[in-house]
């Protein structure tokens, strides 16, 4: 089988299990705080674990796009060096919320694996939890016996709580797990050592393929174990494992997943790959790192220096680091390669060619950039050398810089270093690397309790905020935050009127009113499926019914904004064309930003073109059309427009003003009619990445001062280019007369310059030999050094000391030159 047949045949196989088969979600994560990126095929599934959402389906199965490169979760320094790791990879997977269990799991897994892709069953070894005192779990023997109909015993292997004990993260759904090893060594290997032997000792040829997760515990934030109310699998199955095995290869970049890409590196570059040499390194790390940044733009992440968008920087640069020392690329080589990656998984994953043109572009300037640094960087490393006199050790503190200020790589500065027969003192930079962590560590520690549950609430908090900004709620939960820098409460109510931040809109502030009086909400955000009000202090008596009340102005400020974003989008593709793409949006009570897909500068006449557009929407009027709980697909069918990097249920909440001009699917708050708007006025345009403009506005009052102010500035202009009728012939005249006099003064500097340089040429002698000329002249610094190089070119040996008195607010200085 080929990747993608071997991928179909997973999706196929629990499709006639009963199975609903649903599309990977982004691989960039908007509302979890806990995770930046998508590191396990349940984290799209972690409100159902939590409870937060309502099941819909009780069997479902994926493959979805991972990135392991952060957090508790890290392959990235050994992507490249071995076999298997990966920063991006694809996990496949089945689950069940509340419906079938260990039984199951394990019979399909096995019938998948051995009658389906037919593997060897001699190959197979599986592992199963065998207990923790500490948590006060024993060996997980149902599992155990289930295993017995299909494998024999010396087969299945007891693990510990790290190998067979799967966790969420600190806190979260948890639970023992069953782990199926392949052992893809020659069979004279087997012989000489049972492949049960080398189960979870880190062999790249007896490997962990599939993981099935029994999910039936919470770990509490105390650490101790609470039993969920039902019971879940949660199953994952690397998929370039997978093809590894069934492709009969040694190694995951020797099958057809990685293989095209490395083919034409090694065309480009001029190395033989295989030969297991630094090249062969490069290339994996190239080859892999490529779909991580790819797939990663596609959801819409862009590099950047914080946050998500650092780390995706870091890794691209890592894969350009690699090409420019053991391929010798000096030119933008990667994103060349974009196209075979395209062509590869384009038909399964649309969003490879939907937004081919703008991942090819991004990662252009990205890596010319960095090219450009590194050259920097092997520029400032030079000077280091040539001023050291040291031991001939770089010292940790320089190291650092490189890496932290310009982005040098401290590896790549030790391979140079090498070169030189240096050596670096990497005490002294890991000294400045843990310092950084430790302030980067207590700048984002967080103190979380558990949850205070006050009365077991729906899944889910029914929003109200559409229709009222006033509602009664009751809270369902609470816990208490501890930052660096103050301490706050998270509550959950069963409804609220609060608008949670997402989408671009900023979360809704208001009160909560009780007895004791209000409460400000200082913020309201979305958290795995909850609406999070943030407060700095709990009602007295938090068990009673209390009133929750919207700030109106924000709200109402904000929806203007929010609406506006609508109508600037459909006119950008009205004025640039089809292919805009909304790419980010900040919306807030003040102002509106929108970033959107377009590969030039925005001419003044096309920005004034669709500002008119724009208020020409806003004053027509038009009222808003509103589809709360519309299918998806008849959303789509009636040209709802949806964001690549987005996750949609299955119904959606579709937002028209004329349904001929803007239609697209949104959850954020909006005006009853456009003409609440008042007035649009665009306040910039600019470039924020390879193919990615960013347009800032503002509406109503604001847009109305603002233009106030041009007014004003306008008339002052008028008043000091004594024209009160025409500013711009006055301007103009200025600037004529200007330009005259600027002419006169450098006629005047000419003849001045000539003058000066007879009496520098009549004051110059001869000493030993060399023309020598000391002279104090009245002149400007530009005018001397056109005189110095004027002296230069016609005469020869020449030693020049000159000074000219430069006037200075507190008395004169004599410069020499």
């Amino acid at each position: 089988m080929n990747s993608l047949e071997i991928r179909q045949a997973f999706l196929d196989f629990f499709s006639s299990k009963g199975h609903q088969i649903v599309p990977s979600a982004p691989m960039v994560i908007k509302d979890d705080p806990t995770l930046m990126f998508t590191n396990a095929g349940m984290n799209q599934f972690k409100d159902l674990f939590l409870g937060n959402s309502q099941v819909k389906f009780p069997r479902i199965a994926d493959t979805q796009k991972c990135l392991r490169v952060s957090g508790k979760h890290n392959d990235l320094e050994e992507v490249g060096h071995d076999t298997y790791h990966h920063t991006m990879f694809e996990m496949l997977g089945n689950w069940s919320f509340g419906d079938y269990f260990k039984a199951e799991a394990i019979a399909w897994a096995w019938e998948l694996l051995t009658e389906v892709y037919r593997i060897d069953k001699k190959s197979l070894y599986v592992t199963v939890f065998g207990g923790d005192e500490q948590d006060g779990l024993p060996r997980d023997i149902e599992a155990f016996e289930f295993w017995k109909k299909y494998v024999s015993e010396d087969r299945i292997l007891f693990g510990s709580k790290k190998d067979n004990f799967w966790e969420m993260g600190d806190t979260g759904p948890c639970g023992p797990c069953s782990e199926i090893h392949a052992d893809i060594r020659p069979e004279a290997d087997r012989v000489l050592i049972p492949g049960r032997d080398l189960v979870n000792t880190g062999h790249p040829h007896v490997i962990e393929i599939w993981n099935l997760v029994f999910i039936e515990f919470n770990r509490m934030a105390n650490g101790s174990l609470q039993r969920l109310p039902a019971r879940h699998v949660d199953t994952g199955m690397g998929f370039e494992r997978l093809c590894m095995v069934l492709q009969g290869k040694q190694s995951n970049y020797d099958t057809d997943v990685f293989q095209p890409v490395i083919h034409e590196l090694a065309h480009r570059s001029g190395k033989v790959y295989g030969v297991e040499s630094q090249a062969d390194i490069a290339m994996r790390v190239v080859a892999d790192h490529l779909r991580a940044v790819a797939f990663a733009i596609a959801d819409g992440q862009l590099p950047s220096n914080n946050k998500a968008g650092y780390v995706i920087r870091r890794i691209l640069r890592r894969a350009v680091r690699y090409g420019y020392t053991f391929l010798g690329f000096r030119q933008p080589f990667i994103a060349p390669l974009f196209d075979i990656l395209r062509k590869q998984m384009g038909s399964f994953f649309p969003e490879l060619t939907v937004q081919g043109t703008l991942i090819e572009r991004v990662i252009h300037e990205e890596e010319s950039n960095f090219l450009r640094t590194l050259d920097s960087g092997i520029l400032k490393f030079n000077n280091y050398l040539t001023q050291t006199l040291e031991n001939k050790t770089i010292s940790g503190d320089f190291a650092f810089e490189l890496f932290d200020t310009y982005g040098f790589p401290v590896d790549l500065t030790c391979l140079m270093a090498k070169e030189h027969g240096w050596e670096v003192d990497m005490d002294g930079f890991h000294k400045g690397l843990e310092a950084q962590k430790q302030r980067s560590r207590a700048a984002a520690a967080v103190d979380t309790d558990d949850w205070v549950i006050l009365r077991q609430g729906n899944a889910e908090t029914a929003f109200l905020g559409y229709d009222t900004l006033k509602a009664e709620a009751e809270i369902v939960k609470y816990r208490r935050v501890k930052t660096a820098k103050n301490v706050y409460y998270q509550v959950i109510f069963d409804r609220t009127p609060f608008y949670a931040e997402s989408g671009g809109q900023v979360g809704d502030q208001g009160w909560i009113h009780t007895p004791g009086g209000p409460i400000q909400v200082q913020n309201t955000i979305k958290e795995n499926n909850l609406v999070v009000h943030i407060i700095s202090n709990m009602p007295d008596d938090p068990e009673t019914a209390l009133l929750l009340e919207v700030d109106a102005a924000k709200r109402r400020l904000t929806a203007n904004n929010h609406s506006a974003t609508h109508l600037l989008h459909a006119a950008l593709r009205q004025v640039l064309g089809s292919h805009v793409e909304q790419k980010g949006s900040l919306v807030d009570d003040t102002r509106l930003r929108f970033d959107f897909s377009h590969f030039s500068r925005l001419t003044p006449e096309e920005l004034r073109s669709i500002e008119t557009i724009v208020n020409q929407k806003i004053w027509e009027n038009i009222p808003r059309t509103e589809h709360r709980r519309m299918p998806l697909a008849e959303a789509t069918r009636m040209g709802a427009m949806a964001l690549f990097g987005e996750k949609y249920g299955e119904e959606v909440r579709v937002i028209a003003f004329d349904s001929d001009y803007s239609v697209e699917l949104c959850g954020g708050t909006h005006v009853e009619a456009t003409g609440q708007i008042g007035l649009c006025r665009i306040v910039s345009e600019s470039a924020i990445a390879a193919g990615v403009r960013r347009i800032e506005a503002i509406t109503g009052q604001a847009a109305v001062e603002s233009y106030n102010q041009q007014v004003e500035i306008l008339e002052q202009v008028k008043e000091m280019v004594k024209n009160p009728v025409d500013a711009i012939r006055g301007v103009k005249n200025l600037m004529d007369e200007n330009h005259k006099l600027a002419e006169e003064l450098e006629a005047l500097k000419r003849d001045k310059s000539a003058s000066i340089l007879k009496e520098l040429k009549a004051g110059m002698t001869e000493l030993n030999g060399v023309n020598f000329l000391a002279m104090q002249v009245d002149a400007d610094s530009a005018m001397v050094k056109d005189l110095l190089f004027t002296l230069k070119s016609s005469v020869p040996d020449l030693f020049a000391l000159i000074g000219y008195v430069q006037a200075q607010k507190r008395g004169i200085s004599l410069i020499i030159s």
